[in-house]
């Protein structure tokens, strides 16, 4: 089985590093032309859509800000005309204690609650309007095994956005999928990136080991084929799903 994305294009968020980088050279690898979103990363971002070819093109935007969001794929679709994949890919873990003050608690929920699940929702309402309009489309969420199995208690709003992000993308498979719209979940776990680190520094990487089926961490290598699977359009009557791809971590 060959995975064959030539002549379809795909706006992947939170490309710049990490399990978005993964998704890009995957997706450039089946011949897609991949937008690289990126929020400061720019050499990153314009040095991976070189490697990805097929004229893929960095594109930046601060996905906390709901304008934004909407000028990101206006800029996409302006650039490429049809798209045909979304990959809503970027997130934060923002770690906030539930000893601090409200003001601050407050803050890091709504940052993270716009970062990781506003803004999907955005780009997922303008995807579907163009999805619709253009023959069809597939939006592509990557969630957490946090959303099903839940989290630490200074990453509440993290567990919390990504639930959402969860019953966001089973709507609009029930909504939409007759008007050739899918939409599917892929559930890491820790996995090897930078936003990782951050938690393994503080929890330690046993922690992060402790509960996996297998004998590694994830990477974003692992995550990035299932991607490529999915956008393909081998797998749409599994639209509405979840894959897990967290090391057997939890069972749900």
């Amino acid at each position: 089985m060959q995975i064959d994305l030539a002549n379809t294009s795909a706006l992947v968020t939170g490309a710049s590093r990490g399990i978005g980088a993964a998704i890009t050279r995957a997706m450039g690898r089946a011949g897609a032309r991949v937008a690289v979103h990126y929020h400061n990363q720019r050499a990153g971002a314009a040095a991976l859509a070189a490697q990805a070819g097929h004229g893929a093109e960095a594109f930046q935007a601060d996905l906390s800000d709901a304008d934004a969001c909407a000028a990101l794929w206006k800029a996409v679709s302006g650039r490429f005309g049809r798209i045909h994949t979304l990959v809503n890919n970027a997130g934060i873990a923002l770690s906030t204690a539930l000893e601090g003050d409200i003001a601050g608690w407050v803050d890091g929920w709504d940052t993270t609650m716009a970062v990781n699940l506003r803004a999907p929702g955005i780009l997922s309402k303008l995807a579907i309007a163009h999805f619709v309009e253009h023959g069809g489309g597939r939006i592509i969420n990557i969630t957490s095994r946090a959303a099903f199995r839940g989290d630490q208690p200074p990453y509440l709003a993290y567990a919390a956005s990504k639930a959402g992000l969860v019953a966001l993308t089973r709507s609009v498979a029930r909504g939409f999928g007759k008007a050739g719209v899918l939409a599917f979940n892929v559930a890491p776990g820790f996995t090897r990136t930078d936003m990782a680190g951050d938690f393994i520094e503080q929890y330690g990487e046993g922690y992060a080991t402790g509960d996996l089926a297998l004998t590694r961490l994830t990477e974003p290598d692992d995550i990035a084929p299932i991607v490529a699977f999915l956008a393909s359009g081998l797998a749409d009557h599994a639209t509405g799903c979840t894959i897990d791809v967290n090391a057997g971590s939890y069972v749900h």
